[in-house]
């Protein structure tokens, strides 16, 4: 199983964190061992002073695909979620004025987690689901999948392009603007339409 995030996928979270707004879909990689078992809190690691969460929706693929055609992409998954995509934003800044990739920033070990997946067929549309993402009580991140600069299946035929889709495999897509910082203590909700999908504590 892999993790496969979308960068830069809402055009006025670009902006808050003062990126250039892409030609493609910016596509990195976390490793299985990114994944936080609902099980378990989230942890602040010891070798950042500034996590924030990117609250996305996640699809799960069903089958292997590779140059899967937009227009059958949604024959590669069936479930919906929201996730979290933990970022060392301080370690990310300072890889990216080094031009470094940022690994060390975005797939480190519990940076990435995922709430119940729920039937897409329980929602009327996944080109404009909303969702939104709560911290002590807080909206914090609200906003709907049409505001994606490309949409699930667009992102599935450009991820196939490059890797091989296999089942199980996670796809975050991309988080829009309202990104912050957590702290030990900090309740964190998640919500698609008014289902909630997952509560989290911070440690």
């Amino acid at each position: 199983m892999k993790i496969i995030c979308v960068g830069r996928n809402y055009v006025e979270h670009i902006a808050e964190l003062n990126n250039e707004r892409p030609d493609e879909p910016v596509l990195f990689i976390k490793p299985d061992t990114a994944l936080l078992s609902k099980e378990f809190p989230f942890v602040i690691p010891d070798f950042s002073q500034d996590i924030h969460y990117e609250a996305e929706v996640v699809v799960k693929i069903t089958k292997v695909g590779k140059y899967i055609d937009a227009k059958f992409a949604h024959k590669y998954y069936d479930q919906v979620s929201l996730g979290i995509d933990f970022t060392a934003r301080d370690l990310q800044a300072k890889l990216k004025e080094k031009g470094l990739p940022w690994e060390k920033a975005k797939a480190f070990d519990n940076s990435a987690f995922v709430g119940d997946f729920l039937p897409k067929t329980d929602f009327e549309s996944l080109g404009d689901l909303a969702f939104s993402f709560q911290q002590n009580g807080k909206t914090v991140q609200e906003a709907t999948t049409a505001q994606m600069i490309w949409n699930i299946d667009a992102l599935i035929a450009e991820i196939s392009t490059y890797f091989t889709l296999k089942t199980g495999d996670l796809i975050f897509t991309g988080t829009p603007v309202g990104v912050g910082k957590v702290n030990p203590g900090d309740l964190l909700e998640g919500f698609l339409e008014d289902k909630k999908v997952f509560d989290l504590i911070v440690k």
